[in-house]
């Protein structure tokens, strides 16, 4: 009887021998996917201070991605074109006033950018939670990865607190954010300048596998370039004329537009890539290979977009006492 009851005394430590190792195991790969962070940012850094933060955002993203499945690629969007120009310090986000410049009417953003309207409205939200708390560049980082959950991607987990500038840059947003017109060293010059390798730059477009591009950013590649599938051009031409509807829309991805998986790189193998610049990543040069591990492989495609999404959003945050948190995301305090 003493030898049985000792066994059940044993069983439960040994069940909780078990439990903390794996917990161990999931606490070391959480932290894996974030060695590239930025030491100053930390994923928990709204745990105390507001922690209803992160799921007042998911809730409203999700929502407006329901409501609307384009947003998600908007979202995601005003991320890239944030962190892209002065870093991740919500610098798109600042309006125009008259004695101030921002990057909205760049020639990359103009009449194409949205989406500031979700990012206001979870502002809005947070401010009543939590005063003053929660950046808007945080709740840019933070919509994209929930953007893209929403949509079928895989997930990753934000290191948090960056501040707001309160600067923005006309010409940077025109000279650094890559234009669809670009050729392959081009595009490969273009994500170097901001550090990253070409494979990270080849999952990072795979952005595109969602979305929409306007007439006027793709009408010279389906009436002008041979490396193009035939029945796609003339499908493409059907919503955007030689001349007149600039603004006509056309998915990124013909195959499957509003899901985050793989399909973008199989089109490009298609010849169906929507613009100049995404059909460079399939055109006899050195990305050939790595569209081609992509199209076979969605899991490597969701796994490696994750990891440079999570390298792209550590772009020179400001932190500490830089900057500031904007009360409204389009004006500075």
């Amino acid at each position: 009887m003493a030898g049985s009851s000792h066994q059940m005394v044993i069983f439960p430590d040994f069940k909780l021998k078990i439990c903390l190792f794996l917990c161990l195991v999931g606490i070391v790969s959480a932290l894996d996917i974030t060695s590239s962070a930025d030491s100053q940012l930390n994923p928990s850094f709204y745990g105390l201070k507001c922690p209803l933060a992160l799921l007042t955002i998911k809730t409203l993203v999700t929502a407006a991605v329901l409501k609307e499945p384009r947003m998600g690629a908007s979202l995601l969007r005003l991320h890239f074109h944030d962190c892209f120009v002065q870093g991740c310090d919500a610098s798109v986000l600042l309006k125009d006033t008259a004695t101030f410049k921002g990057e909205q009417n760049a020639f990359p953003n103009a009449n194409s950018l949205r989406g500031f309207e979700v990012i206001e409205n979870i502002k809005t939200k947070l401010e009543i939670l939590c005063p003053g708390v929660v950046s808007c560049a945080d709740i840019l980082a933070v919509a994209a990865r929930d953007s893209v959950v929403a949509l079928g991607g895989l997930g990753w987990q934000v290191p948090l607190g960056r501040r707001d500038s309160t600067t923005a840059s006309f010409s940077e947003a025109n000279s650094d954010l890559p234009a669809p017109f670009l050729d392959l060293k081009a595009l490969i010059a273009a994500f170097q300048k901001k550090g990253f390798t070409v494979e990270e730059m080849v999952a990072l477009s795979g952005g595109h596998t969602i979305g929409r591009g306007r007439c006027v950013t793709f009408r010279s590649r389906i009436y002008n370039e041979s490396n193009i599938d035939p029945t796609y051009a003339n499908l493409m031409r059907a919503n955007c004329p030689v001349t007149g509807g600039d603004d006509s829309l056309s998915p990124l991805d013909i195959t499957s537009p509003d899901f985050f998986d793989s399909a973008y790189y199989r089109n490009l193998i298609s010849r169906k890539g929507l613009f100049h610049s995404d059909q460079q990543l399939f055109s006899g040069g050195s990305t050939d290979s790595k569209v081609k591990d992509y199209a076979t492989n969605p899991l490597l495609f969701r796994s490696d977009f994750a990891k440079a999404m999570l390298k792209m959003s550590n772009l020179s945050p400001l932190t500490g006492t830089q900057g500031q948190n904007r009360k409204v995301c389009s004006r500075v305090n």
